[in-house]
């Protein structure tokens, strides 16, 4: 979560420059005021450049980002689009703006999308899926891909919480037709608001950026005012200002999460032999954020002692366990799509998931760790888990 945390004299010289050269703030046109400058186009060739895809499109937000996908995908009305219970509530908007039923699989102990309940859940109708590595911890792709190109269904990655990381070495966000990037204030790497659609599929890109711009098609040999259209669309125009922080941010991504690991490490090697505590599953080969250091206790009381302990000693919890009503999908009764491609209950709706979640714990993870925070961290959970043995988190994990 540290984009923030680093934000100085980089990102003011990359705004700087803006000013000191025409200070046009849109993105298109003004060629001759603008002196060749045009940070979001800079930034978008960076990233797709850092990623290893042929394309960036840079855009509002994370949630834009999933509804341009989306749109470039051909989804609408008619069609299923699966996802995962626990993610934020942003991915299944996304799905409803599209005009498409949203339909939630279950997690796994990766606290990511199940594989196996992916294909248990997937009709004639699915168009696309959408896996998102929730907190840093890359999803199964290898067997979720499988599944997908067994039943000629697109992937789409949400990696709002997983730039920087990779399976297999290959970058998440470069798994599936596309990928999602956030750049609000609380991601690795931040724009203030910001998000970015990547993809090695040109079609896909081009129809997205269409889209995305009104249905634009910025044809080089007219002025903006006289363009063709390929579409219609909407405005998800990233302006140079957040271009301009974004470029500056990326320079910084290897040294965030390089940071984001090794103090994650130093939390879990205080904790990691404590009765009760179990870590997150992490698919093989896989390379994380390490957004937040995430672990299971033995239920959901247990959970909750943890959080008190950790705020009395100065520390933080980060969306396990008190933020899920915004990351689970069996509390949003306030969609009535969501509710009706589900039976009407949400609340039984994903048991597994349920399970899972109600014994995770979620410590935020930056580029800065005081250095007692390990042994604070250590002297909270032993408080909060004392009457716990260490068989006692085990059998659940095998029966979850």
């Amino acid at each position: 979560m540290p984009g923030y945390e680093l934000m100085g004299r980089e990102e003011l010289a990359e705004i700087q420059d803006i000013f000191d050269h025409g200070a046009v703030l849109f993105r298109h046109g003004f060629d001759g005021l603008r002196q060749g400058r045009y940070k979001v186009k800079d930034f978008e060739a960076a990233m797709a450049a850092k990623l290893g895809t042929g394309h960036g499109l840079a855009v509002t937000s994370g949630t834009a980002a999933l509804r341009v996908a989306l749109a470039a995908l051909g989804v609408g009305e008619g069609d299923e689009v699966i996802t995962q219970a626990f993610t934020f509530v942003a991915t299944v908007e996304a799905i409803i703006e599209s005009r498409a039923t949203p339909v939630c699989a279950e997690i796994d102990a990766t606290l990511n999308l199940d594989p196996a309940d992916l294909a248990r859940r997937i009709t004639p109708r699915t168009k696309a899926v959408i896996a998102v590595h929730m907190l840093g911890t890359p999803a199964r792709l290898r067997e979720i891909q499988a599944v997908c190109d067994q039943h000629g269904v697109a992937l789409i990655e949400d990696t709002a919480w997983g730039l920087g990381g990779a399976l297999d070495g290959r970058p998440l966000g470069t798994w599936g037709v596309a990928g999602t990037l956030s750049f609000d204030f609380a991601k690795t790497l931040t724009t203030g608001e910001g998000g970015m659609l990547v993809t090695n599929d040109a079609g896909v890109w081009a129809r997205a950026a269409a889209w995305h711009d009104h249905g634009h098609e910025n044809n080089p040999a007219l002025p903006r005012w006289e363009d063709s259209r390929a579409s219609s669309g909407f405005n998800f125009r990233m302006g140079e200002l957040a271009g301009a922080v974004g470029l500056a941010q990326l320079r910084k991504l290897d040294a965030i999460v390089t940071a984001q690991r090794a103090h994650r490490d130093a939390l879990w090697n205080a904790i990691h032999d404590l009765p009760g505590i179990q870590p997150r599953a992490v698919p093989d080969g896989a390379y994380e954020t390490a957004d937040a250091l995430v672990f299971f206790v033995p239920d959901a009381a247990a959970a909750r002692r943890c959080r008190a302990a950790l705020l009395a000693r100065g520390l933080a919890t980060k969306i396990l366990p008190e933020a899920t009503s915004w990351h689970f999908a069996g509390a949003w009764t306030h969609m009535p799509e969501l509710v009706r491609a589900h039976g009407g209950n949400l609340a039984t709706a994903f048991p597994q998931s349920a399970r899972w979640l109600g014994r995770a714990v979620s410590m935020p993870v930056g580029v800065t760790l005081a250095a007692d925070a390990p042994a604070r961290a250590r002297l909270a959970l032993t408080e909060a888990l004392t009457e716990v043995r260490v068989g006692d988190v085990a059998p659940q994990l095998q029966a979850a």
